[in-house]
């Protein structure tokens, strides 16, 4: 058994109302000055205004800034401008709110601020991040986990692909989990945020990496999401199934410190290829790659199908993943996630570069078992 660690640092203050907490909590963070890092659309949201309202709607452009700019996929002229907005305004923190994209632009910025013009194709060149301006992530979604994750993934202008920037450092001093927050998400961006926590859980339970602590969090995680997600998306206003989404997201997070998987391998390149959200991407992914990891290392979806709450632990291995598969492709059809890649402006000509960029893609390498080329050829030809 090899030498491993254990880590999960991150403070975290769940429930409803919990915004109301950000100013006192900044204050002790000695947070005075900061840069509210959010994309176009959640501005207009009760979710902003209600985040405003917490810092002082008449302070906004005195004591605190707003850069809006991020995309859904996020570039490096995302951080660049998010960086350029904290130093013009002479911020000391930065407040990510939103999607995974605002919280990654979020994390990724402060790099920037403490070093600027950085070539950030050389990130993992440099040895040391330390001093970094103080982060607090809000989530308006309950996805990516990125609130939690000691990453920030980034479409780079070098290479045009998507590089995960992965250093303890980018960790926010605060995270805030209030599902009233995500009350006014409408129910296709629920569904597929939903579907990218649910992957996490997946992924990372069946990443061969030992670790324990984050097997049990992926188990629990499947669990509440599948108790869940169909409420969160009948009604929106359902703050008790909310907050167990958000809840979820986060421990997805946590849990993919073991690594993932070939979903995401084959999901980042739909993203910076095609434009497709990720989360959707990794729905219409997810079941042709647990067939194909199933047929090679039988039984290792049992577990995963009894947090669903199914009944497989008499089954033998092939018969316990083919339920298990079974009522999860029922399950995100029953959310609208069950079309092809087609139905999103995947065409036959993306065929390359997308297998080009998911056989770099470094997921995959922890994948449960080996994924060749044509591996990945034959699943995205499955899907689209």
């Amino acid at each position: 058994m090899s030498l491993t660690s254990f880590s999960f640092p991150t403070p975290t203050l769940f429930g409803p109302d919990a915004i109301a907490e950000l100013p006192a909590r900044a204050k002790r963070l000695g947070i005075h000055k900061p840069l509210v890092v959010t994309d176009p659309g959640v501005l207009n949201t009760a979710a902003f205004k209600r985040i405003a309202a917490v810092l002082g709607e008449n302070l906004l452009g005195k004591e605190w800034f707003v850069y809006s700019g991020v995309h859904g996929n996020p570039v490096e002229n995302d951080v660049r401008e998010a960086a350029a907005a904290f130093c013009q305004n002479g911020c000391d923190a930065v407040i990510a709110v939103g999607g995974g994209s605002p919280l990654d632009v979020g994390k990724a910025a402060r790099l920037l601020v403490k070093r600027p013009g950085f070539d950030f194709s050389k990130f993992y060149d440099e040895s040391d991040w330390s001093g970094l301006a103080p982060l607090i992530a809000i989530p308006t979604t309950a996805g990516t986990g990125s609130e939690v994750g000691r990453s920030s993934v980034i479409t780079l202008d070098a290479t045009h692909r998507k590089a995960v920037l992965f250093n303890a450092e980018l960790l926010a001093k605060l995270v805030i989990l209030d599902p009233a927050l995500t009350a006014g998400l409408p129910a296709k961006l629920t569904a597929a945020t939903g579907a990218d926590a649910l992957t996490h859980c997946i992924e990372s339970f069946t990443c061969p990496v030992f670790h324990p602590m984050c097997d049990g969090i992926a188990l629990e995680g499947i669990r509440l999401i599948i108790e869940a997600l169909p409420r969160a998306c009948k009604d929106g206003n359902d703050l008790d199934a909310r907050g167990k989404m958000l809840a979820a997201a986060a421990m997805g997070a946590v849990a993919f410190q073991k690594d993932l998987g070939v979903v995401h391998s084959l999901a980042h390149p739909l993203s910076s290829v095609c434009g497709m959200h990720h989360g959707l991407a990794n729905a219409l992914c997810l079941i042709a790659s647990m067939k194909f990891c199933a047929a090679r290392k039988p039984g290792i979806y049992r577990r995963v199908g009894i947090a669903c709450g199914l009944d497989v632990v008499r089954e033998s291995d092939a018969g316990a993943d083919a339920a298990t598969i079974a009522f999860l492709a029922d399950f995100l059809a029953g959310l609208g996630l069950n079309t092809r890649l087609s139905r999103h402006g995947v065409k036959p000509e993306h065929l390359e570069a997308l297998i080009a960029q998911a056989v770099d893609d470094p997921c995959h390498k922890t994948n449960v078992v080996p994924v060749s080329r044509d591996d990945f050829r034959n699943l995205y030809l499955e899907v689209l």
